[in-house]
């Protein structure tokens, strides 16, 4: 009598050892740093998948808010320019992963704040508009990795200053919203780093929003900011490659000067920033591809509005 088969339990066991899922990455976790609580310097880390938050010993070279930040995912972060008690700042901060070890790397072109920061992981990160201490600048910066090399690239055609930005790694960096609260999106494409206006905008108007991230190849986040009277939950999401805005999952609170990161596949995640409480210590994490919120509540050490943020997803 033939002998009866055990049940097929180790069928995705052996699926996974050879069949290629075109994602390899592993990611590691999200970092907010310095912001306004009063000023800060400190930094803080949420690691994936857990989101057991712990302070690094590094801190930023000054207590400082207003910078932008990216990654070179499974390489560094960088926090860039920013307000300090000088007020207005070039330096450009490095942690450099797995380690969290902080230096300070080639500095910006000029002094500069409120700009929106995007990087194309293992080619270059991009410092758009801002307020250089004077004057709004339409101005990209870009730092080509590994050696952090500083140069201009392609100007955008609004003052995005306080706005946000997000990436499709490999194919483009947007801009979005900030000024005098514009709803418009700008699109930088790699590698060319050719500038476009993206046909959707935002669904209003606005600034002070700092919460950009993506779910790579699938869609870029902005959710929050301040309409020009007042502060809003509502999350715009714009799905790759067409760049078809829809309304999503709102914000836990009306929030501005928020932050934010993504793990991708995952979740995103949006310091809520100026809040119910302000500074908040609370961060609204998506979870893909539902984009149904749940808050993690108090997770931060410290209450951050006007920080940076990035994350360490893995080589890309």
């Amino acid at each position: 009598m033939p002998r009866p088969h055990a049940p097929r339990t180790r069928v995705s066991t052996y699926l996974s050892g050879w069949l290629p899922t075109g994602d390899n990455r592993s990611s590691v976790a999200g970092y907010f740093a310095g912001g306004d609580s009063p000023s800060l310097s400190s930094i803080e880390k949420i690691t994936f998948p857990s989101d057991v938050n712990s302070v690094l010993s590094a801190t930023l070279t000054s207590a400082s808010l207003w910078h932008t930040g990216y990654a070179n995912s499974s390489v560094a972060g960088y926090v860039n320019g920013g307000e300090d008690s000088t007020p207005y700042l070039s330096r450009v901060d490095k942690v450099t992963f797995p380690a969290d070890t902080k230096s300070t790397t080639t500095a910006l072109s000029y002094t500069l704040e409120q700009a929106n920061g995007f990087a194309n992981s293992g080619v270059a990160g991009y410092i758009a508009s801002g307020f250089d201490g004077a004057t709004s600048v339409l101005t990209v910066l870009k730092n080509t990795f590994p050696a952090d090399t500083m140069s201009t690239t392609t100007a955008l055609s609004f003052n995005h200053a306080s706005g946000t930005g997000f990436a499709n790694n490999g194919v483009a960096g947007y801009v979005c919203g900030g000024g005098a609260s514009i709803s418009t999106v700008e699109k930088l494409s790699f590698p060319a780093d050719t500038r476009s206006t993206v046909s959707d905008t935002l669904t209003i108007g606005k600034q002070f929003i700092g919460s950009g991230f993506a779910n790579n190849a699938v869609a870029g986040y902005v959710c929050g900011g301040q309409d020009g009277a007042s502060s809003v939950s509502s999350c715009d999401k714009f799905a790759f490659p067409t760049d078809t805005k829809s309304v999503t999952t709102s914000l836990s609170a009306n929030s501005d000067l928020c932050s934010g990161f993504a793990d991708t596949g995952v979740a995103g995640y949006v310091g809520l920033g100026r809040s119910t409480v302000n500074p908040s210590r609370n961060v609204d994490k998506f979870s893909f591809p539902s984009d149904t919120v749940t808050t993690l509540t108090n997770i931060l050490t410290t209450g951050r509005k006007r920080p940076s943020a990035f994350s360490d997803q893995g080589q890309f």
